[in-house]
């Protein structure tokens, strides 16, 4: 798990925009399996590499269907069982048929994660997943994620403005300022070196 800190501006949301082709790098690449991801289509890199937002979009419709999106996109259909079985993993069991909209912050975001997931995917990317959640909520996620993704053997990317979550939930600590790595290592190590990252 690899935590991504720096000063608003430093380009911690491009980078994983980036490798979710979400935005297209101007020069240079990135290689995914050790080949350059423009080789794959984006679908397939997508469902390889999922991505959560600081704010849970959902979908229209019930919270089932937004959890059967992704594998639809593929040519697959996951089951109503399934379905029960990924929102049982995150504390959501019998939401199956809610609307979003009757969902708190916290409760949406566990959707959204859910939706990640329901992908199989090998990456997972994570964009301030709990900065718009309370405190009891922004634990319980983070609770959820780090359990998931160890169960999982996930690689994540986690963006965050929080050096206590950084150095908590990241194996290793990359910042960034002004569109460049100034530091990568150990989260003592990284966070640690001056006053502005306890600051990102």
């Amino acid at each position: 798990m690899l935590a991504i800190v720096g000063p608003s501006g430093a380009g911690k949301s491009t980078l994983l925009r980036m490798i979710n082709r979400l935005d297209e790098p101007t020069h240079g690449a990135v290689y995914f399996h050790g080949e350059d991801y423009r080789g794959l289509s984006t679908s397939t890199l997508r469902r390889s590499i999922g991505m959560v937002m600081q704010r849970a979009y959902l979908f229209p419709g019930t919270i089932a269907e937004n959890i059967a999106f992704g594998p639809q996109q593929h040519g697959i259909n996951i089951t109503a069982e399934q379905i029960a079985d990924l929102l049982g993993q995150v504390g959501l069991e019998g939401y199956a048929q809610r609307d979003p909209l009757t969902l708190s912050g916290g409760e949406a975001q566990r959707v959204a994660i859910t939706r990640a997931l329901a992908n199989q995917p090998e990456v997972l990317l994570l964009d301030e997943p709990t900065s718009a959640l309370d405190g009891v909520a922004r634990s319980e996620v983070e609770r959820l994620l780090e359990s998931l993704i160890r169960e999982r053997h996930l690689t994540c990317l986690w963006v965050t403005h929080s050096p206590e979550q950084a150095r908590t939930m990241g194996d290793r600590v990359l910042r960034l300022d002004a569109g460049h790595m100034t530091a990568i290592g150990a989260p003592d190590k990284v966070l640690g070196q001056t006053s502005e990252a306890s600051r990102a």
